[in-house]
């Protein structure tokens, strides 16, 4: 990998999307091992996407002589059985603040070492907790990834949470759909999930900025989840961002995870599933993200397409 003597290269890639002007951009860097906590920041907020990923630590041997990437003599992960020479630590920085997993970034990083390494698994070590990632080329050039979550949980939401969140959206109660009720899931980073009753409520977003991120602060929230249903398997969604300053995540894997199995729990799919989430039609980088559900595993399994930017 090209590096200078001060900053290693920043790659750049979209995920959930063959087209780079879709999707949701993220910095890849893929031997981050020079940066600090501050350095690591500095570059997310200098590229100004939601999420940027800085990988370190892969096995001992992965070297640039056969065009991988990455100096030789670096560690394992310790405690990790991952793929011999594919097992990184990975940490995510958005503009603001470092979170604690990123679904988009990690698809991103994914599609980026597959480029080097070629296809096949992945084990990605985050502060959320391991995290394997299966990566395929299919014939007419597409690289996709497909990560599988920590156990995710859903909790209630207080009613006087509830009603801040709304009045800082501008949302009416009566605008919520009823089948679909508001709770906070996590599958690596928690969210809030609220569904919109009809496509024209969830395309209307003009909300307080300040408001929402003290609330997401206040709740631990990377952010909410906006969903509304089109049919049994097909969801429409948008992510609000404030707490890593950007104002709306144009397709966010970490959510789409959580929202799974906040769907599966409360019933509202089959615990055996494959859902369709359409997210970045209304940012004009539309993106599609494939959920799927197996019966007798907890995990959620989040699919998507990478192209290098540029």
């Amino acid at each position: 990998m090209t590096t200078t003597a001060s900053r290693p290269e920043v790659l750049r890639y979209t995920a959930f999307s063959t087209d780079p002007a879709g999707g949701n951009p993220a910095g890849v860097v893929l031997d981050a091992r020079a940066l600090d906590d501050g350095e690591m920041l500095a570059v997310a907020a200098d590229l100004g996407y939601s999420e940027s990923a800085f990988l370190t630590g892969p096995p001992e041997g992965l070297d640039d002589t056969e065009g991988r990437v990455g100096p030789e003599g670096l560690d394992a992960p310790e405690g990790l059985d991952g793929p011999e020479g594919r097992t990184y630590r990975i940490r995510y920085f958005s503009p603001k603040a470092e979170v604690p997993f990123c679904g988009h970034a990690t698809v991103a990083a994914a599609v980026a070492l597959a480029e080097r390494l070629g296809p096949g698994p992945l084990l990605f070590a985050t502060q959320a907790g391991q995290v394997p990632v299966d990566v395929t080329a299919e014939d007419d050039g597409t690289v996709r990834a497909t990560l599988t979550s920590v156990e995710p949980y859903v909790e209630e939401v207080a009613d006087a949470d509830l009603a801040e969140a709304l009045a800082a959206l501008d949302w009416p109660a009566a605008d919520l759909d009823p089948a679909f009720p508001p709770r906070i899931a996590y599958a690596g980073a928690r969210h809030l999930v609220l569904a919109a009753a009809t496509r024209a409520r969830l395309a209307d977003l003009a909300y307080d900025f300040a408001r929402l991120e003290a609330l997401m602060h206040r709740l631990d929230l990377t952010t909410v989840q906006l969903v509304w249903r089109e049919s049994p398997t097909l969801f429409h969604v948008r992510d609000p961002f404030p707490v890593g300053g950007v104002v709306e995540d144009p397709a966010t894997g970490a959510a789409a995870a959580a929202f799974g199995g906040y769907a599966r729990e409360l019933g509202l799919v089959p615990e055996d599933a494959v859902l369709t989430l359409r997210q970045g039609e209304d940012l004009g980088r539309p993106g599609e993200l494939t959920v799927a559900l197996r019966a007798g595993d907890p995990r959620v399994r989040v699919s998507g397409a990478g192209v290098r930017i540029g």
